[in-house]
Formats: structure tokens, sequence, C-alpha cells
């Protein structure tokens, strides 16, 4: 995520227009799978050429008549006439883009959280993004470029001021933050960003931000070249995109992205990293950021996008079709399982065929139409609608239609995508470091690839194991603290604990407690792959305090453990 570093004595070169992908949060590990790209960290840099920013061209000093000094005769040069105009006032290129001004620097110290050692954070980090100025004294810039924030200041275009900033809300699933300034100084003389319409296929649209190559605002522009549900690396959620042909790179996340009439249609927020693409870029569209801000009015907090709970299968086979009890003119997608936590689980039963949602007709490939000429996955009419809406949806059942009125909500995984910014949650007893899996964990542990790397069964229940209950989640032993209590248990890594004294444990909090309340004579993990521990419990309880003084730890479990 950090720029390349010049070496010293060698040539500036300014840096090309593809398109370039840096290191994020994601799922997938397609090296073609797009990536965010917004925390440009900083680095020292040399004295840069003198650059002019209207038109990103070096200044010629012999472009002007000179005098010979030695004759004391004028040297004739020819000189376009076209250049004798003057130039235009700065005053006047404001004037044609009016917007530019309302997009500020983004600067935000990082203090990530560190995984294998919970019980404290890794060192800091500096990095720079984009943002801009909406109305109601806000600024809109990516999730991923605040996230973990433990400062953050602002810096208007011509400005030589930074402003400490107060984060109001940040969207994981759709990368987006709001920020605030207390400061009136930094509200005068901008006017805020005015949002326009969802754009059509070849729309002209110009990215403004400060990427990698310069510390004045950049200006790049393209057209729209797709629009579909895409992937969020940083939300890991699939909703609705635009990918455009314009140069995003590092830094420019958080930008906002112009039509022709200088209305903002989208935020510039991650781009295509492989050998055999260039320019593609992609942009949160204007519907997903008024449902962001819409949601943060409505709640005062950002709640999420809601989902439908459900895991479907096209119905193109004809056959498939007609076993179903699906007459010619019906269409639809079959339940294949249905989240246990979700509230469409008390309604929808397997094998039941979706025909429409919110009287909206659904084709056998999961698409409902979509402006003219288009479709688009139906998941984008579930991501409109907010937590706690109702949606009317239509089933077939065993040939018979059923209309169901169901309250939408949020996703709940037994492998959670994100941790909100929250530290991670731990508990040490004899040594043993338990934890609760995320994703952040599983990256942590094993990289960007750890779709790979990771255990089988843990990757097993991420992929495809849902959560029986809300409160539920996947427990492991993250590590052994080396100790003589613990002789014989110390390659245990990451293996998954199934129960306690016979209990089962259901969440991180549960095993906690249900240890520090154990009378019995022994304490009995049964684990993954037919492993058991067993520690005396005296001797257990009281070696725990001896190693947390080796280790410097302040306290056998994390502060959410202790409510």
């Amino acid at each position: 995520m950090e720029p390349s570093k010049r070496k010293r004595g060698r040539k500036h070169k300014r840096p090309g227009a593809g398109s370039v992908g840096l290191p994020s949060p994601s799922n997938s590990t397609s090296p073609q799978a797009p990536s965010s790209l917004g925390r440009q960290k900083k680095s020292r840099r040399r004295q840069d050429p003198v650059i002019n920013e209207a038109s990103d061209q070096v200044d010629d000093a012999d472009a002007s008549p000179r005098v010979d000094g030695e004759s004391g005769i004028d040297a004739v040069v020819a000189v376009d006439p076209l250049s004798q105009h003057p130039p235009p006032r700065w005053d006047q290129v404001v004037r044609v883009v009016p917007s530019m001004d309302a997009v500020v620097k983004v600067f935000c110290v990082h203090t990530e959280p560190n995984f294998s050692l919970p019980w404290q954070r890794k060192r800091q980090y500096s990095s720079s993004s984009s943002g801009f100025i909406i109305s109601g004294r806000r600024v809109l810039t990516n999730a991923h470029s605040v996230e973990h924030y433990t400062q953050v200041k602002l810096k208007k275009r011509g400005s030589d001021t930074k402003y400490v900033a107060t984060v109001l809300a940040i969207g994981t699933e759709c990368d987006i933050a709001m920020l605030t300034v207390e400061n009136d100084e930094f509200w005068e003389g901008v006017s805020p960003v005015e949002f326009g319409s969802l754009p059509a296929l070849q729309d002209a649209v110009t990215v403004v931000g400060y990427p990698i190559g310069g510390d004045t605002i950049s200006v790049t522009s393209g057209v729209v070249s797709r629009m579909e549900i895409l992937s969020y690396v940083h939300g890991s959620t699939e909703l609705l995109g635009l990918q455009i042909d314009a140069a995003i790179n590092s830094g420019n996340s958080g930008g906002p992205a112009f039509n022709d009439k200088g209305k903002c249609v989208g935020i510039a927020f991650q781009s295509l990293k492989h050998d055999d693409v260039e320019n593609i870029g992609y942009v949160i569209p204007t519907p997903v950021i008024m449902h962001f801000i819409q949601d943060f009015e409505k709640s005062g907090e950002y709640t999420g996008f809601p989902t439908l709970g459900v895991e479907w299968q096209k119905m193109e086979n004809p056959d498939l079709r007609k076993a179903m009890g699906m007459s010619s003119d019906q269409k639809g997608v079959r339940v294949r399982r249905i989240e246990p936590t979700s509230p469409e689980f008390h309604f929808l039963k397997p094998s039941d065929i979706i025909l429409s949602f919110d009287g909206i007709d659904i084709a056998n490939d999961g698409t409902v139409p979509f402006r003219h000429g288009e479709r688009i996955g139906f998941s984008y009419l579930v991501s409109q609608k907010f937590t706690g809406d109702n949606a009317v949806i239509k089933v077939l059942r065993e040939s018979k239609v059923y209309e169901f009125n169901i309250k939408l909500a949020t996703h709940k995984r037994l492998v959670p995508a994100h941790i909100r910014g929250k530290p991670p949650s731990y508990y040490i007893i004899a040594g043993f470091v338990f934890a609760a899996v995320s994703v952040p964990y599983l990256r942590s542990e094993y990289g960007k690839d750890y779709e790979y790397d990771a255990p089988v069964k843990l990757l097993d229940k991420h992929l495809h194991v849902m959560a029986q209950s809300h409160n539920e989640q996947l427990v492991v032993i993250s590590q052994v603290l080396v100790a003589d209590i613990n002789i014989g248990y110390e390659d245990i890594v990451n293996t998954q604990v199934l129960a306690f004294n016979g209990s089962p444990v259901k969440n991180l909090k549960s095993l906690a407690n249900m240890v520090e309340d154990c009378n019995e004579e022994f304490l009995k993990f049964d684990l993954d792959y037919q492993q058991i521990v067993v520690l005396q419990t005296k001797t257990a309880k009281a070696a725990t305090l001896d190693i947390l003084a080796t280790h410097c730890i302040s306290s056998s479990m994390s502060d959410d453990l202790k409510t």
C-alpha cells in the first residue's frame, strides 16, 4: 500500500496512468480480484521539478524571448500568436470546476489490533487518502481509509492547515465513512458537493483526489464501462458498483467521481490489479452512497445493508423446473439453505421457489429488470431496503403460491468478516490463549492467502457452516504460552474448542465463565480432531498469574468478557 521508494541519483519518472491495486482485506485471493487502495503510506520524497498543476507539464524556462548578453542585440524568437494571450486567472479556473475545492486530503494515523498478541496493538502508521465535503458540515471518504483510526485530519485544497476530524460513522460493508470537523474555519468558502443520478454506460466521469505521485490535487477522466453487482473487497459484500476506465491509484480512495455537469456520481474505492488489464477502476455509485447517508440520518448510526438470509440456486434447467412443479410462465430461484438467525427462517423452507420480491418478478438466473435493456441481480432490490424494513416475498411451494411479509435484517456469520473497530477478544488460562475466529484473525495468522493456508476445518466452517444463534462464535486455542503446567500441549495451534467438561462451547464469553466458575477437580477441553486437554483446576488457576507476569499481560481476559 505504500508507494515504491525512489533511489537516490536516479532521474525522477512520473508514474504511469495504469491503475494500481493495493493489498486490502478480502475474501478473494484470485490474482484478478480488485483491491481497495486508499491508504497511501507516507515516505520521504526528494525535491521534484516544478510542475504546472493545470497541464501537468514541466515549465520550460526557454520558451520566452531572451537577450544575447554578449552582443546586446535582442535574439529573434518565433512565438506562437496564441501564446501571447494572457494565461487564465486561477479564479476563472476555479469557477469552471467549483466542486474541486470541496475535495480534501485525509490524513489518518492507524493502530491496528494484534491478533497474535490480542492484549496489545501493533505499531501505529500513517496514511493519506481523499474525501469530499457534502451538505450538513460532513465529509465522506472510504471506510478502509480510516479503519482502526487513532487520529484523523483533513486539509483543504490550497490550504496549509490540517484540521482534526471526528468520525461519525463507518460503513464497513459499503466501504464509506462519514467525518466532521468542529472548527468553523474549515467550512468557510467551500460549497458542498451535490449528488447526481446514476450514470449510463459511456457517460463521461472525472475522478478527483490526491493519489500517489504528488501532493497536489489530481484529475483523471474516463467513461462508465460497466454497471453490475460487484464484490466490495473491504466489506466482503456484494453491492451495486460502477466500473470506469479512468486511472484510480493509491490515495484516490474516497475521492469523488463527477459527471460532465459537475455532480458527484460516485466514490473511488478499488481497482483491478492484474498483468492482463489496464485502467480498470471501481466506483461506489450514488444509490449506495445515499443509502449510507439516509441510514445514518434515520438512526443516528450506521446499521448496515439487510440481506435475504438465504442461499439460492438458479432454475435455468427445464427438467429441474418441471420437477419443482413450475408452470411454463413461472420463473424464479430455488432456496437451498436458510440462515437460522434470519427472520426468513420462520417463513421460508428449503426447495421453496422465490418468484418475486416486492412485486418484481425474478428470472430463472436470479436477475431482475434494471433500466432500459439491462438486468441486474435481485440482491440489488434487497440492498435498497433498510434494516428493519418489510418486504413482500412470493414463493412457490408444492405447486401452491404463498406470499410472506418479512422484516429484513443484517447477516449474522459464524466467522464474521469484520470486528468493526473493536479490539479482539481473548481468554488465558494456564498459558492456553483462547480466541474467537474472524476473517481478520485468519488473515493475520495465515496472510492474504488464508483461504489456501488456513486449516481445512476452519475454512469449511468459515465458508459453509451457518451460525445457529446470534451470539455463536468459533472458539479456538490460538497458541500456548509455554510453561511447566502445559508440557506436552505446546504444539496446539488454532484448534477449535468443542466442549468444556462436557458442556458445548457456544462463544468465548461462555467458555471463560465456565472455566472461572469451575469447582471440579479437572479442567477438560474437548478439541477438534478428537484431541483433549486436561488440567488440574487449582494448579491451572495458580499458574495463570505467573504466566501473565512472565509475558507482561495485564489481564487474563479482554474487557468485553468482564462485563
